[in-house]
């Protein structure tokens, strides 16, 4: 029988229900739903799973224990008496990696850290019966959560973030997070079989995300994360068998209709690059085109894109005339839908149209709305 951990999967604030459902088509029981969080039960074939196979998560965490605590006593008292042993082996360098706190009475980070990392040292010295640690073998960052007093302790199997699948070498200037890209194309209905155009790609990331969902690639397949070397906890065997598993379920003979655009030639070839390295550049057409060029002649298609919104490229000055721009070729496209993520507040305002649906997500620090414009359905196909 496989040791069953309860697992948790950090995740962009406003997008925990579209984790939930990948969790669930993982297969695996959700435990808590919380802000930017989701746990769930699984073995240690679910952490590889997790972190090869999720789309949309940030990393995955094993968590140790959770406990009350408004003083550093209760919080030093509380770590202690976690079952250390059973995760961290004698030589295992540990340390608390990060700790954020909300509404809690203990909020200064490197306290919780330092006072955390003195508690967990005297566990081990009582576990293993010694008063040093060589801390010379493998690596057990530790992540820790106030939330209101109450202390979520974890242990962080990923390492760099899963945002990092390992495809982007190059970046534009202000590039979307592969997980975030993932994660808007999901509240999307686009599916690999219809027409998806990306007139702002910089770097790729939406075409690259929506061709791997397409070819059904793993985003984690090509890449390492931390419990690898947690040998006793999760085998070689058991990242190899999840790593061929995904890798038999990659759909090699899909046609698409996936398309970036960018006005830059320079920003056009590093997405090539980056889609060759994510092995779908197959699947990608990618052009040097100017917005006001947009155009295609199939119906039902959609637009899913990242515009500047004067956070970075150039100037507030142009906004209103790109995104009167984006307007008018989105309405010359016939029953097409958009979506698009946006920090201009005025972004409905000079597209003219009011959007369907309209979703706050925080994009890192910054707020930025996902617009909704739905076109009609398409009809059924009718089979022969």
């Amino acid at each position: 029988m496989m040791k069953k951990f309860e697992l948790i999967a950090p995740c962009h604030f406003g997008l925990e229900a579209v984790l939930k459902k990948e969790i669930i088509d993982l297969g695996y029981d959700i435990t808590e739903v919380s802000d930017g969080r989701i746990s769930f039960a699984g073995d240690a074939d679910a952490v590889c799973r997790a972190n090869i196979g999720l789309r949309t998560a940030e990393r995955i965490l094993i968590k140790v224990g959770s406990f009350h605590a408004e003083t550093f006593e209760e919080l030093y008292q509380g770590t202690k008496a976690l079952p250390w042993e059973e995760f961290i082996p004698e030589r295992g360098k540990f340390w608390v990696k990060k700790a954020s706190s909300v509404k809690s009475k203990l909020f200064s980070p490197s306290d919780i850290q330092s006072i955390m990392k003195k508690a967990i040292v005297e566990k081990m010295k009582q576990s293993y019966h010694t008063d040093w640690f060589k801390e010379d073998a493998e690596d057990y960052p530790i992540r820790v959560f106030l939330m209101k007093d109450e202390v979520t302790v974890a242990l962080d199997t990923t390492g760099d973030s899963l945002h990092k699948r390992g495809y982007r070498r190059l970046e534009s200037k202000a590039p979307i997070a592969e997980n975030l890209a993932a994660a808007l194309v999901m509240l999307t209905p686009w599916r690999g079989d219809r027409i998806l155009v990306d007139p702002f790609c910089g770097s790729g990331t939406f075409p690259i995300e929506a061709a791997m969902m397409a070819a059904n690639i793993a985003p984690g397949m090509n890449r390492h994360f931390t419990a690898e070397t947690w040998k006793h906890l999760i085998t070689p065997q058991n990242w190899t068998d999840v790593r061929d598993e995904a890798r038999d379920e990659i759909i090699t003979d899909i046609e698409t209709d996936i398309q970036g655009y960018d006005l830059d030639p320079e920003m056009v070839e590093i997405a090539r690059i980056n889609a060759k390295k994510a092995g779908v550049d197959h699947l990608i057409h990618f052009q040097a085109r100017d917005i006001a060029d947009l155009s295609h002649r199939k119906k039902y298609g959609f637009i899913i894109t990242n515009p500047p919104y004067g956070e970075r490229i150039g100037d507030q000055k142009e906004l209103p005339a790109l995104y009167k721009t984006i307007g008018e070729r989105y309405k010359a496209l016939d029953s097409w839908s958009m979506y698009l993520i946006t920090g201009f507040e005025q972004a409905e305002k000079y597209i003219g149209k009011k959007a369907d649906k309209n979703r706050k997500i925080y994009n890192g620090m910054i707020r930025t709305y996902f617009y909704q414009y739905m076109g009609p359905k398409p009809p059924k196909r009718t089979s022969n």
